[in-house]
């Protein structure tokens, strides 16, 4: 996707293309283009790209865990299990060659805990951890007009995190061009949510962006470091408490 597209570019931008590794970790969900761009952006940038199919390590788990889930349906705990196999994987190829492991969430998605605790929130450093995902779309044209690195299929494409079938992000989170200016005022300019709907905004939708945010902040607490480049990023920046029915 554009986030891990974005984030090999900057690494190799920064360290070389010798000290970069991608690895792509298909499920039974994972469409044939995003293989098909894994590997484009990884040659574009002259990186070598492991592969590492998730489906039977899933199974494993699935296999153990199902007799625990009984009168339970299927949700996000499926879903999110898939994250950790891959959380577990990257790992476990940090420990073994001793490579640090960038995280490719958004600050857009950190902010609402569209993200899942010890699956792609697992590494050593968040490289987008304060780049809204408008911003990130921005960051890769500007990129790609130093030498385009970054297919156009990418950009065009929907934002997904391919855990279900036909699964995009907005499934889930309001469009990001309306919940990255909310966030932006909530979290950057320190506006209450009375004075961000009188900037427009529907109460409904500055409410429940707000919320997501606030409840957020356990999950963030267990989040990598990552570079500040707007006037407040998570982290020593935003602390709002995590107990006793906190609600601004």
């Amino acid at each position: 996707g554009i986030d891990s597209a974005l984030t090999l570019a900057i690494a190799v931008d920064a360290l070389g293309a010798a000290a970069v590794r991608a690895v792509y970790l298909p499920s039974q969900y994972s469409a044939a283009q995003s293989g098909q761009d894994a590997a484009a952006v990884a040659a574009n940038l002259g990186v070598r790209l492991s592969t590492i199919p998730i489906n039977e390590i899933y199974a494993a788990y699935l296999r153990e865990l199902i007799p625990h889930f009984t009168g339970k349906p299927a949700d996000t705990t499926e879903e999110n299990l898939q994250a950790r196999v891959r959380g577990n994987c990257l790992m476990a190829l940090s420990n073994k060659f001793g490579c640090l492991v960038l995280t490719t969430g958004n600050k857009s998605e950190m902010s609402t805990g569209y993200c899942t605790l010890y699956g792609d929130m697992a590494g050593g450093f968040a490289v987008l951890k304060d780049i809204s995902k408008t911003l990130v779309y921005q960051l890769v044209d500007w990129r790609n007009k130093r030498g385009e690195v970054i297919p156009r299929s990418i950009i065009k494409r929907p934002p997904t995190a391919e855990l279900k079938p036909n699964q995009t992000d907005q499934d889930t989170l309001p469009p990001y061009e309306v919940l990255d200016k909310i966030m932006a005022a909530y979290v950057e300019q320190n506006l209450s949510p009375v004075e961000i709907i009188s900037k427009g905004f529907s109460a409904a939708g500055v409410n429940r962006i707000v919320g997501l945010i606030d409840r957020a902040e356990y999950k963030r607490r267990q989040s990598p470091p990552g570079p500040r480049i707007s006037l407040r990023a998570f982290g020593k920046d935003w602390r709002v408490p995590i107990t006793n029915w906190y609600n601004r």
